[in-house]
């Protein structure tokens, strides 16, 4: 049985700043059926505040405990850590990881900076690393697309760079981490294996997920999806769907046993 699903934002419910055609709907249809829904986004350009008040312009009412993005479980790291941030990410996405307390050590922060970017910046980052401080990213993603339709630069090939030149691993804070997943879950107390994973990217939305314990993982042909992306990484998505109305069918369809 479904007992729970998982959305995700960005090639989903919208792309830019337009929604998806019958995505409101759908969400409100799986309401409707009595579905536990989380939206979990892998967002590092955004403040949680920011994503609600776009998702509400758009017709899709999300609650505050709904939502989880990478921002979110950096903050409850650096403060179950004790760790002060030295933060390497986008200038839109700092007011969620201002105001901790101060503490005992540093933590690198690693999101997609965009072009805020620049050698100082990385350099600082990677000294830091080198002094010590530990090391976390918001997300691993290779690419996004981008408002302009084409493919940018993810957070991951940043990422990668500092892990190259520091010779350390980060601690993956968002998609595909299984602590990730496993935050939105608890939360609306749903085992991995009664729950269902829907996203536009076969590598972190739907493998992950897969590894992650979770029953089933539906891949649209949205958002970033690319022709031939089912195939490219295992696990390999339950089913293939045309967008988030057909993963609301099917999810409707199987959600108890049939």
């Amino acid at each position: 049985m479904i007992k729970g699903v998982l959305l995700d934002l960005a090639g989903v419910v919208y792309d830019g700043e337009k929604p998806i055609a019958g995505a409101a709907e759908a969400i409100g249809r799986l309401r409707g059926a009595g579905v536990p829904l989380r939206f979990v986004s892998n967002t590092t350009r955004s403040t949680k505040k920011a994503i609600l008040v776009r998702l509400d312009r758009l017709g899709v009412a999300v609650t505050e405990d709904e939502l989880f993005t990478p921002a979110i479980a950096a903050r409850e790291w650096l403060l179950k850590h004790s760790c002060s941030p030295h933060l390497l990410v986008h200038p839109k996405l700092e007011p969620d990881l201002l105001g901790l307390p101060e503490g005992r050590r540093h933590a690198v922060v690693v999101g997609d900076v965009g072009e805020a970017l620049d050698y100082s910046k990385l350099n600082a980052a990677f000294r830091k690393l080198s002094e010590g401080a530990e090391f976390l990213a918001l997300a691993n993603n290779r690419m996004f697309k981008d408002a302009d339709g084409k493919p940018s630069l993810d957070a991951g090939p940043f990422v990668a760079a500092l892990e190259f030149a520091s010779q350390r691993h980060a601690i993956v804070l968002g998609k595909p981490s299984a602590e990730f997943f496993g935050m939105a879950l608890t939360s609306m107390n749903c085992r991995p294996e009664e729950a269902v994973m829907v996203g536009d990217d076969a590598e972190n939305d739907i493998a992950g997920s897969l590894r992650a314990g979770l029953s089933c993982a539906l891949l649209v042909r949205t958002g970033k999806y690319r022709v031939g992306d089912e195939a490219r990484f295992v696990p390999k998505p339950t089913a293939l769907v045309d967008d988030l109305p057909a993963a609301a069918k099917w999810i409707l369809k199987r959600k108890d046993g049939g």
